[in-house]
């Protein structure tokens, strides 16, 4: 009976694996192509409808059935959606099946149990499922030797992150004798550990972490990867795993306590650290890229920084803070590369130059793209600006007050690159050799749909955010 009502509570869940295996049927008939969609939008009505149900594990515990997992389902399954449209009106992507999208909704299942694992074991396999199924959406452009390239290089990075992190594990393991969090926590509560062991699995574990939300020191094959990959797979990498990283650092470090108790001390300077070479190294780096999804990879870094700086705090409004910021990065960061992507298609180059002009080729597209990349910089009035403010204010009210002008600092950085393609789309002339066919260009009318639903909520949620400020707020009172 128990596991019959925990499937009740697993419905989007279930909705997703229904999906998926119509996918892979799908690629036996072009006629089914459009179906994978379908299953994603009643998955969506699924955990829509399941919010303000009251918590509870399920599968013996194995998974968490709460706040915490319901808002990230719906963060996940909007990823999922956003990347199954964007692939769809994808030149790279014309000649694949709908087998792609069975491998996007079987990254975006693990990326769900990844946010409500409420097991060791259960977390290694979630993010097993995700890495693995990456790897080869990473090098499912047929042919292509970048490509392949990219994939290889993410499978060699992914599984020394893997092993790395499994031996974290395994200490956590030998120390409490337990896989599950919450026994975790009241074991290292009622006995103290090797401080020093403890230490050391903690940093193992952030290795595993670090390199799924692309942290330095774990950050090097991002920008190989994001260039390597299809735009629509480098939309989804920098957006989707980064997310259920972090998602899956809060909920085992404030399901465990590691961060309070012996590593009290430790964890703040640690996290600190981490955050600022984040931050410098992804924003000074990006000043030198000509490639537009090599620019995006370290700006994806970068952003990675800012999101850290909260989990130095591991608080409610921390929490809360990074919550909010993941959902304006979601807007913003996927409106801009479907515009890239756009550009891409019809100039065949990922060069910077190929957005010379764009303000005379399609200024709506134009428009939007400057939406986008104020809202990532951290300008007023767009939604990028209100996450860095509360990311900035959790900070400053904890005592923190350093932390944030650096992040502070770094957005000024920031501003150089966006606005470089802000430059080279308003103010560069067509003159040269990226000059896109007949000078025009014409983006799918989906495509053009969706840029403008992304541009408007990004503005929309910059003037008025209590309703995801709640949302976000809510959920952190029943993790």
């Amino acid at each position: 009976m128990e596991n019959l009502s925990s499937l009740s509570r697993f419905a989007p869940e279930l909705w997703l694996m229904a999906g998926i295996l119509f996918a892979f049927l799908g690629s036996l008939s072009r006629k089914l192509s459009g179906g994978p969609l379908i299953f994603v939008l009643l998955a969506i009505t699924a955990a829509v409808g399941q919010l303000g149900n009251e918590s509870t594990s399920l599968f013996e515990g194995l998974i968490a059935a709460d706040g915490f997992t319901h808002l990230f389902r719906l963060f996940f399954l909007i990823v999922g959606a956003l990347t199954i449209v964007m692939a769809a009106y994808s030149k790279e992507l014309e000649k694949q099946g709908s087998e792609f999208s069975g491998l996007v909704l079987t990254v975006v299942l693990g990326m769900m149990l990844m946010a409500s694992a409420r097991n060791l074991l259960m977390a290694y396999l979630a993010m097993e499922m995700v890495s693995i199924i990456s790897y080869a959406l990473v090098a499912s452009l047929k042919g292509n030797l970048r490509s392949r390239e990219a994939g290889i290089k993410y499978i060699i990075y992914g599984g020394l992150a893997s092993g790395v992190m499994l031996l974290g594990m395994s200490f956590l393991y030998g120390m409490s004798g337990s896989l599950e969090f919450g026994a975790i926590a009241s074991t290292m509560a009622l006995k103290s550990p090797n401080t020093v062991t403890l230490f050391i699995s903690v940093v193992l574990v952030l290795a595993g972490l670090g390199f799924k939300v692309a942290a330095v020191p774990f950050h090097m094959w991002a920008p190989d990867v994001y260039e390597g990959a299809p735009i629509a797979v480098t939309a989804f990498l920098s957006v989707g795993p980064k997310a259920a990283g972090f998602a899956l650092l809060l909920r085992l470090f404030h399901s465990t306590n590691l961060a309070e108790g012996e590593l009290s001390l430790i964890w703040p300077g640690l996290i600190a650290a981490i955050s600022v070479a984040t931050m410098f190294i992804g924003n000074l780096t990006a000043l030198w890229q000509d490639n537009l999804k090599r620019l995006m990879a370290y700006s994806s870094v970068a952003h990675a920084g800012y999101l850290l700086m909260a989990v130095v705090l591991m608080n409610t409004a921390g929490m809360t803070a990074i919550v909010f910021y993941l959902f304006a990065y979601l807007l913003m960061n996927f409106g801009a590369f479907m515009v890239i992507s756009a550009v891409v298609d019809q100039a065949g180059t990922e060069d910077i130059r190929a957005m010379r002009g764009l303000w005379k080729r399609n200024p709506w597209l134009a428009i939007m793209m400057g939406v986008f990349l104020f809202s990532l910089t951290g300008l007023p009035p767009a939604f990028g600006f209100i996450g860095k403010f509360y990311l900035f204010a959790a900070l400053i009210e904890s005592g923190w007050i350093w932390l944030a002008i650096v992040g502070l600092l770094n957005s000024v950085i920031s501003l150089a690159y966006y606005m470089r393609i802000a430059k080279v789309m308003l103010i560069d002339g067509t003159e040269g050799e990226m000059i896109l066919p007949e000078g025009r260009l014409v983006a799918p009318a989906v495509t053009t749909t969706v840029v403008t639903v992304l541009a408007g909520l990004t503005l929309l949620f910059g003037i008025y955010w209590e309703p995801i400020r709640v949302f976000a707020e809510s959920t952190f009172g029943l993790l």
